[in-house]
């Protein structure tokens, strides 16, 4: 995040990127703030879960603000000092709004698993929203004091990889509001495969739309000379990646307990919808 710690910047400079930063965590989690089924996933959580779900935002992070955020040319090093300082202030704001929803008391509670529980889940969520403010609420001004040489700008555009971690956060990002409700369940349950073809074709046509046939920044550097290769493969590859971070949702919230194979799988393709939306756009616009 720029702190006076990793990049020597001004303490104005650093106290308006914490600022952004905070502005963006609230803005893209109070949804899951004020979700009913994630305080009861954070009573239910074992500590394997919680463990896991830091680690992997950890890893979000850290490929976020290596290849999307303000300062992408930086060392690995201020990256991961930069995606410690994110989940931090996600900690802070996390209790924060919990205790003004009144949704813990830590007098009567403790540290209890209940409330680690509770805050941990949401801090993981309030911290992307964090470092994606960061970036995306800065200003022209914030990003060129970042640029050290005229390269700075070809260093931002990722490459493969890069596209994968963007399109996986974009994911999260959107199909985790949607994620530990109910409606999934029920949709999914209800859906015949008819339905369930429906809405994985569907997926598949808004990811091209966005990706291919819109005006979003970034889509005016798809004319390659194996246009078709690149069609299917990143086309498959968003949806892919959409399918896999709606799986891993659906597991950290419990949805695959006691259910078929068939309503596995058919809850998978109804947040699919959602997240291969998030996929897709988010590696185009989450920069």
């Amino acid at each position: 995040m720029g702190s006076v710690i990793t990049g020597g910047r001004p303490l104005n400079k650093t106290l308006k990127e914490y600022a952004r930063g905070i502005a963006g965590g609230l803005l893209f989690s109070f949804p899951l703030l004020f979700t009913m089924e994630v305080w009861w996933a954070g009573f239910s959580a074992t500590p394997v879960q919680l463990l896991i779900l830091m680690l992997v935002t950890y890893l979000l992070l850290l490929g976020y603000n290596r290849y999307a955020g303000m300062r992408s040319g930086v060392s690995w090093k201020s990256v991961m000092i930069d995606s410690v300082e994110e989940m931090g202030i996600g900690f802070v704001l996390s209790f924060v709004v919990l205790w003004v929803l009144n949704q813990i008391e830590p007098v009567s509670m403790g540290i209890s698993s209940e409330l680690m529980g509770k805050v941990i889940i949401e801090a993981m969520a309030v911290s992307i929203g964090v470092s994606i403010g960061t970036a995306q609420l800065g200003t022209h001004e914030a990003l060129e004091d970042d640029e050290q040489n005229e390269d700075v700008e070809e260093e931002k555009t990722p490459g493969r990889i890069g596209m994968v971690v963007l399109a996986f956060c974009g994911a999260i990002l959107i199909g985790g509001n949607v994620a530990p409700t109910e409606e999934v369940i029920v949709l999914a349950v209800g859906a015949t495969p008819g339905h369930i073809l429906a809405m994985a074709l569907a997926s598949l046509l808004l990811s091209i739309v966005v990706v291919y046939f819109s005006d979003f920044k970034g889509t005016d550097n798809k004319h390659l000379d194996d246009f078709w290769f690149w069609f299917v493969l990143d086309t498959s590859v968003s949806y892919l990646v959409a399918l896999a971070a709606s799986a891993f949702m659906l597991w950290f919230f419990g949805r695959f307990e006691q259910v078929s194979f068939w309503v596995g799988f058919s809850q998978v393709i109804v947040l699919g919808v959602l997240s291969s939306l998030g996929a897709s756009a988010g590696r185009l616009l989450i920069r």
